[in-house]
């Protein structure tokens, strides 16, 4: 270890601190020979003193503002210098080093670069010119430093023209990873791409969505702001506002924009998470002022400030709220520790900021530990006076744990990877080279080798990347109050490569819990079963929620859009959380109306029945038999049997089968009923009528068997091609909201409206038949009743199609059934119950001998009807009117007529005896 001297010659007198620049070697902070002299880079003191706005003068001014936790850093790389020259590593080999404070300043360090590339032994401090600096040979072979991006990028200009290299601690700024534009700049620590990164997924994880952002107004702050916005825009994280502080303290706005920025967070009610890119002064600056307003918010912080002591030591700084931070990894640092509890005994006249630290301390030295931070600083910013040797000596003695409590591990490990890695570069450079010649190498060549090194550290291996990173992650901090004293405690690592939080222990979980609890958005969190709709098209985080339309849904928070359920099988309410699976429906037996058409159509079938049975005891009677006989009536009261049976096959769940038979089996049955009814009609017109022309057409038309057959067979050529081509099938019908209808699609609608067009057609043949033999004899007069029949079925099944086509759903086969059985009750009540009625309560009506009476009745009426239309016609036809004396004037036109009614009537009853000897047993009717 070097020998660290503190010169006692100041006894007395007063001493001013940090004097300026009268000479180059004033200039250096500490130095200490060797054979390779390593330069640094550090910001002992945070600003220049200049009572002038900006400089008027090419001259570097006095440095204050003391900054304990740089001039540990500086300490740090003497440390580590020293562990290598103690070590076998160089094999006789010494490493020295030059030291210069840049005081913050980007002028101050160009200063310093300069010195660095000035030519090693020559009397004048001067920097050659030269088109190729190959050979050139400067004062230092690398440069640790500097802290401060905005520094840094200055001085790796300057250092890029000898391609020296440089090997930064501290500085994280992404555009540094450019090695077209940096190609001699390396680092120990890892680019903000990761920790904007980082910092955004923590945001993200822990439910924060509207932040703010405050940074230094210089090309770290700059470009740290610009990567963190892509950063939070990728995790759908939105800024609220950005603030901007001046980079430097001897800025002169420096106070009113951090009023401007306190103000704007007030205003920011619902920021309560704030990312700070800042200097340590900055926020030192920010939260003194932040407390005084009692502003609480979280803040996330960067590397260049989360473990700052400074800063945790400001009185009531826990009122600020939480501070989470990302830091650089530790290493072991006891050695180090060891270094700074001896550091009183071998001061060195050659470190100034060492000595500068004695006299601050001798003049703190009746201070409590909590004030000395802040009485340093005080005194740091003019002069001092001292009173003895003792005092200085005894001051570091009793407060040796002062400087350690200011120590930022993170970075003393970084300081300490970049000599390591200096001095591994060294070593396999010096292999073949005599290095206790200051000429044995250039920097160029030292660059090519440092560039592909690796060593190891306490079992871990290190090496640069391509872009000259070394990234070996961060620890993320949090800070808390033990004991009165706020503590920064670490909370989890940040693996890079994985992007994940590494967390080994429940406490720390529970704190990451804690945080979650502390919101920080535009908006309400949307529930599930909302989604987020934008009311500000500037910022995505601004929204309202929303409930999710019908057969949507959302099951997490904070959802943009609702998902859409499988509408074929699924369906959701209103503001759902899941979809539900749709229930499949169907006219089931239990349902109410099914029961109630059930009942109907078994009712029915004990009407079919019932006149079944009557008709069969009453056989021989003339009301059976003026029906068609047993054999017509059975069959017609089958069809009403099978119509009835065919609505059970439209209730219950669908098949194919079902499906196809309900039809098939109601639109054969049904043709079958018509062409019966038809060819009664057909008989009974055929019977009572007394047109010559209409009785011959009537009588080639009546062949009953080929009547009833050529209709239904036409029927089951209908139906047949149906089956064939598009038979009928179970579907699903989901066009319903919440449920799936199964039901029978029809297969071809044109088939289906065919068969019920034919049936309509028979039936309105049969209708024109039945009305033509309407005013036959009022207890034997079916035709009157079928046609009430037909237009009954006409009446049900035009009501029928509007109905049909605009009803949908589970009772759609209802529509169906109850047209059936309308038009089904229709014609059985008009057919049979007359009959029924005539048979059952009025008997004395249902003999031969009143039927033939009745016809007697009929024939009369309608044979005086026809001789009156005779003479009509032939009066009318004549115009001529003939007188008999003896009548007393009665006209011949008159006699004549009464021959012709008699001629007529004689005729009709010899026609009806026929007729009627078909319905009847042969009877002489010569009595009546």
């Amino acid at each position: 270890m070097a020998l660290l001297i503190i010169p006692m010659t100041c006894f007395g007198s007063t001493l001013a601190i940090s004097p300026p620049c009268q000479t180059p070697d004033d200039f250096v902070a500490a130095t200490s020979p060797g054979h390779i002299t390593i330069g640094g880079l550090f910001a002992i003191h945070e600003k220049m003193l200049s009572s002038e706005d900006y400089p008027r003068r090419p001259e570097i001014q006095k440095c204050v503002g003391f900054e304990i936790s740089i001039f540990l850093q500086a300490l740090a790389m003497i440390h580590s210098i020293e562990m290598i020259n103690n070590s076998p590593l160089l094999s006789g080999v010494t490493l020295g080093y030059e030291i210069y404070d840049t005081c913050t300043e980007v002028t101050v360090a160009m200063a310093a670069t300069l010195r660095f590339l000035s030519k090693l032994n020559c009397s004048r401090e001067i920097v050659e010119f030269k088109c190729d600096y190959s050979s050139y040979m400067p004062r230092v072979k690398a440069v640790i430093g500097a802290g401060y991006s905005e520094i840094t990028m200055a001085v790796s200009r300057m250092l890029n023209l000898q391609l020296m290299p440089q090997v930064s601690y501290e500085s994280t700024a992404e555009i540094l990873s450019d090695k077209i534009r940096f190609p001699s700049f390396l680092r120990t620590v890892p680019s903000d791409f990761y920790q904007t990164k980082a910092m955004a997924h923590l945001i993200q994880k822990s439910g924060w969505n509207w932040i703010g952002i405050i940074a230094t107004d210089d090309d770290y702050g700059r470009l740290a702001l610009n990567t963190f916005t892509v950063q939070t825009a990728a995790n759908n994280v939105c800024i609220a506002f950005k603030e901007v502080l001046p980079a430097f303290l001897s800025d002169n706005t420096i106070e009113v924009r951090i009023n401007e920025t306190l103000e704007k967070i007030i205003a920011e009610a619902q920021v309560n998470v704030i990312v700070v890119f800042l200097r340590q002064f900055h926020v030192f600056k920010l939260f003194s002022k932040a407390i005084e307003r009692n502003i609480n918010k979280i803040w996330i912080a960067s590397d260049n400030w989360s473990t700052a002591t400074k800063i945790t030591t400001i009185p009531n700084v826990k009122r600020i709220g939480k501070v989470v931070g990302f830091t650089f990894r530790r290493g072991n640092m006891s050695s180090f520790h060891s270094f700074l509890q001896n550091l009183h005994i071998f001061p060195s006249e050659n470190n100034k900021p060492l000595h500068e630290y004695a006299m601050l301390l001798s003049a703190c030295a009746y201070v409590k530990d909590s004030d000395l931070s802040q009485c340093i600083s005080n005194n740091s910013q003019g002069t001092l006076a001292y009173k003895a040797n003792e005092d200085i000596e005894r001051n570091f003695s009793l407060r040796n744990d002062f400087l350690w409590d200011y120590t930022e591990p993170g970075l003393v490990h970084s300081i300490q990877l970049a000599v390591r890695a200096l001095g591994h570069a060294i070593r396999d450079l010096c292999q073949a080279r005599d290095c206790q010649n200051p000429n044995a190498f250039q920097p160029w060549e030292l660059l090519d080798v440092l560039k592909n090194v690796t060593f190891t550290d306490e079992g871990n291996s290190f090496h640069f990347d391509a872009n000259g990173d070394m990234n070996t992650g961060y620890d993320v901090v949090l800070w808390k109050e033990i004991d009165g004293h706020m503590t920064i405690t670490k909370m989890a690592q940040y693996d890079l490569k994985n992007d994940v939080f590494i967390i080994t222990d429940q406490e720390t979980k529970n704190e990451f819990r804690n945080l979650k609890q502390i919101q920080s958005k535009c908006s309400k969190e949307c529930s599930p079963g909302q989604m987020k709709k934008t009311t500000r098209s500037q910022h995505i985080c601004c929204y309202e929620c929303v409930n999710c339309p019908e057969n949507h849904y959302s099951n997490q928070t904070d959802m943009d859009h609702c998902l859409l359920c499988n509408n074929e099988t699924h369906w959701a309410p209103v503001r759902s959380t899941r979809c539900f699976e749709k229930e499949v429906e169907y006219l089931n037996w239990n349902d109410s109306l099914a029961i109630l058409l059930l009942s109907l159509s078994l009712l029915g079938i004990l009407f079919v029945l019932a006149i079944g049975i009557i008709f069969t005891r009453n056989l021989n009677t003339p009301i059976v038999k003026s029906s068609g006989g047993l054999l017509v009536c059975y069959v017609i009261l089958l069809c009403h049997f099978l119509n009835f049976a065919s609505t059970g096959f439209f209730i219950g769940e669908p098949q194919d089968f079902t499906c196809k038979t309900r039809q098939t089996l109601f639109g054969v049955s049904f043709t079958l009923c018509i062409s019966c009814i038809l060819m009664k009609s057909l008989k009974i017109l055929l019977a009572f009528s007394f047109d010559p022309k209409l009785q011959n057409f009537l009588k080639c038309l009546y062949k009953p068997i080929l009547i009833i057959f050529t209709c239904t067979g036409i029927q089951v050529v209908i139906c047949t091609i149906w089956l064939i081509f598009a038979a009928p099938a179970v579907e699903e019908n989901v066009s319903l909201p919440r449920v799936i209808i199964l039901e029978c699609e029809e297969g071809s609608v044109l088939a289906f409206g065919t068969m019920l067009g034919y049936i309509a057609i028979l039936a309105f043949i049969c209708f024109i038949f039945a009305f033509k033999g309407r005013k036959l004899p009022e207890h034997y007069n079916e035709a009157k009743f079928i046609t009430f029949g037909m237009l009954i079925y006409f009446i049900a099944w035009i009501t029928f199609i509007p109905v049909y086509a605009t009803t949908f759903g589970k009772y759609l086969p209802a529509v169906e059934i109850i047209v059936i059985l309308i038009s089904n009750y229709g014609i059985l009540c008009c057919t049979f119950f007359p009959k029924c009625y005539v048979i059952l309560c009025k008997q004395e009506t249902n003999t031969k001998s009143a039927f033939l009476k009745m016809i007697y009745s009929y024939s009369s009426h309608a044979a005086s009807s026809l001789a009156i239309s005779h003479v009509s016609l032939d009066s009318t036809n004549s115009s001529i009117t003939m007188t008999d004396p003896s009548s007393g004037g009665r006209s011949a036109a008159w006699q004549e007529g009464k021959d012709l009614q008699a001629q007529a009537f004689a005729h009709i009853c010899r026609e009806n005896a026929t007729r009627v000897s078909k319905i009847l047993p042969r009877k002489r009717i010569s009595s009546i």
